[in-house]
């Protein structure tokens, strides 16, 4: 068993036990513990994250306490769009260093010289919208599949190779992409995610993979984790 050197507090809208928690638990590195924590009071509806800033960076304050996590993982992509300001009101009240989906994603994408991504994400159209906008800012131009899911829940029950079927027939509809993003874990392609790279030869970004790159360079720590896409494999230092 190794030695814990590093502890990171995960905060989402699932529970600690939920299955995408599981395929994620693979990629953590030896020496890194991962406590996964439920927001409080999480909502029915994804729109129900709009004005809960307050809420979530308070449960989080006191959760780091002193010394108990050395960075902080918050997870939900419509939670940023919905709160504008959401990640640099984390960083400026947390005093660890801080990972949010889509600022994780973005900077990936960013890093991989990603300028036109397919986002495949199972939320609506109008938080697609929403995320598609959030990319630009970052100099990504984002397209979307049209919704084939009744509810983004339904991700979860898509297989590893479903998944990739999905966005490979999706890939070869659209000209001129250069990268993927996968955004939200119930949309899980982290068991295909070597296998799509290589053979969609783009760069392949999932929002779990990318915050935890992000954060752990936040800490300056750097490793190489095989198995589970490019950006885990060669770990590129963050942008200055």
């Amino acid at each position: 068993m190794s030695v814990v050197k590093i502890r990171i507090g995960f905060i989402g809208s699932s529970p600690p036990q939920s299955p995408h928690h599981e395929s994620f638990k693979a990629l953590i590195p030896a020496g890194v513990a991962m406590d996964f924590v439920q927001e409080a009071k999480p909502g029915a509806s994804l729109w129900d994250a709009r004005g809960k800033s307050d809420a979530l960076i308070e449960q989080a304050a006191g959760l780091i306490g002193p010394g108990e996590w050395d960075g902080i993982i918050v997870s939900g992509g419509p939670r940023e769009v919905l709160n504008p300001g959401f990640y640099e009101r984390l960083s400026a009240e947390l005093q660890v260093p801080v990972a949010t989906a889509l600022r994780s994603s973005a900077v990936a994408l960013q890093v991989a010289g990603v300028q036109r991504a397919l986002l495949m994400t199972p939320v609506d159209d109008k938080l697609k919208d929403l995320y598609r906008d959030y990319l630009a800012a970052f100099g990504v131009a984002a397209v979307y599949p049209p919704q084939t899911l009744r509810a983004h829940t339904d991700a979860q029950k898509l297989s590893g190779k479903q998944v990739a079927a999905m966005t490979t027939k999706n890939f070869a509809e659209q000209t001129g992409i250069d990268g993927i993003y996968f955004q939200g874990a119930l949309l899980d392609p982290l068991k295909v995610l070597d296998a799509l790279e290589a053979d969609l030869r783009v760069p392949i970004i999932a929002s779990n993979p990318a915050m935890l790159w992000y954060v752990l360079s936040k800490l300056g720590l750097k490793y190489e984790i095989a198995g589970y896409g490019r950006l885990l494999r060669s770990w590129p230092a963050l942008p200055r």
